[in-house]
């Protein structure tokens, strides 16, 4: 009898197995898709491990840095961290909302332990992905709960991540003036004038403070105006919280706006991260959470963010809100890790009073009060991008094109040749 012999075995004895490689290649499904754009961030990161200049310099990282240009681990995290390994603590799923007991220490680190909103237990909240999840979060929630999608009304500039955030959400993103090129400073009437001129209500993401990528922010006699522009329009607030205690040491002090809106009784949901703040930079940590009416409507906003965060990811990471819990309970961790912050936002206003002042050294007649002027990690120098790439490609600087500089790269032992290269191309 003779063997059955298939369909494909006959293809192949005709067809060189090369030739049907070749085949199935053009018939790919993904042959449509096209490389994507690197991110400007990490395509910074690249390039400059990329560099053999032994002088290099890399002032695009957002994380914080030593004197001598090196991660660094909080000492009140390495006890936490000894505390919770010598507890013998299980490795067991988180719930989908998280750490309860983090998240009720991270709302009471932006609202306030004794604000109306905690004690009268109208927080709706939820353990997130680091700032970034939270974002995520708030993006799924207001496409998914609002009557009608709202326009997402986002500072320029702002950090890039925030208009994918969105729109992969399917939200339409628009901007309000924020930062003005001519001054160096906060174009506070433009923005004002944006925020009232939006037609129907918003969602407006406000930063909190140590404003991304600028390190510009309002007075709060501007925040003021801004609460009530945004009141009288009917916008929905959301705050994007990243540098709680690192812009300037205090967390009260760096929370404050956050604390005004609620007093003015803004309905407003807030995203915050603690990467920053205590250096957990890959554990990603952070908490997302939303005002509601009573606890009655905050019951059913907590069931609807538990649906959205099960979809994304089932339950957060465990080791990260632990450390953040661990510290936040021990009032000796707690008091040593606000001394570490202090620390932290000091070296960065220390790096740049040194900036400004060795600009001047090396003889630059501009007006560089700007650098002093903003707070927390970044400064918009405001050099043009053309002048980004002379920094870069004749003195071995990297930082990203629109001028942005991380402080925590700038170190005593840097400064002045940073500061000689930002005078050569500006002069």
């Amino acid at each position: 009898m003779l063997a059955r012999i298939s369909k494909n075995a006959i293809i192949r004895s005709v067809i060189p197995r090369r030739a049907i490689s070749d085949n199935i290649r053009c018939f790919s499904r993904w042959s449509h898709v096209e490389m994507g754009a690197k991110d400007p961030i990490l395509g910074v990161a690249e390039a400059f491990v990329a560099d053999p200049d032994p002088e290099k310099i890399n002032v695009g990282i957002g994380a914080y840095r030593n004197d001598d240009g090196n991660p660094v681990v909080l000492p009140s995290v390495i006890k936490a961290q000894e505390h919770i390994v010598s507890s013998g603590m299980n490795m067991e799923y988180l719930p989908i909302g998280g750490l309860a007991s983090f998240v009720q220490k991270s709302i009471g680190l932006a609202y306030g332990p004794e604000s109306d909103v905690i004690t009268q237990d109208r927080v709706a909240a939820a353990q997130s992905l680091s700032g970034t999840g939270a974002l995520r979060l708030s993006a799924n929630y207001f496409e998914a709960q609002c009557d009608v999608k709202p326009v997402i009304l986002l500072p320029n500039p702002t950090w890039g991540n925030h208009f994918p955030i969105y729109e992969h959400a399917g939200l339409e993103t628009q901007t309000y003036r924020y930062w003005d090129p001519t001054t160096l400073g906060l174009d506070f009437d433009g923005m004002i004038e944006d925020l009232n001129s939006q037609a129907g209500p918003a969602v407006v993401l406000l930063h909190s403070c140590a404003h991304n990528p600028t390190g510009v922010d309002p007075t709060m006699e501007q925040w003021n105006a801004i609460s009530q522009v945004c009141k009288d329009n009917g916008h929905f607030i959301l705050f994007d919280n990243a540098y709680q205690g690192f812009a300037s040491g205090d967390t009260d002090k760096d929370i404050q706006a956050v604390r005004l809106f609620v007093d003015d009784g803004h309905d407003m949901a807030l995203c915050q991260s603690f990467a920053k703040n205590f250096g957990l930079y890959g554990q990603r940590v952070g908490c997302f959470s939303i005002i509601c009416a009573d606890a009655e409507e905050k019951a059913r906003v907590d069931s609807q963010v538990k649906i959205i965060a099960r979809a994304i990811y089932s339950n957060p990471p465990l080791h990260g809100a632990r450390i953040v819990d661990t510290i936040l309970e021990d009032p000796e961790l707690t008091k040593m890790w606000a001394g570490e912050i202090q620390l932290m936002s000091g070296r960065i206003i220390e790096m740049r009073a040194l900036l400004k002042q060795k600009l001047a050294d090396a003889g630059s007649t501009r007006n560089w009060d700007h650098i002093t002027n903003q707070i927390g990690m970044f400064s918009f120098t405001g050099v043009t991008p053309e002048q980004c790439d002379v920094l870069t490609n004749e003195h071995h600087i990297y930082l990203t094109r629109n001028g942005r500089v991380s402080m925590a790269g700038v170190t005593s032992k840097n400064v002045e040749k940073l500061a000689y290269a930002f005078h050569d191309v500006t002069k």
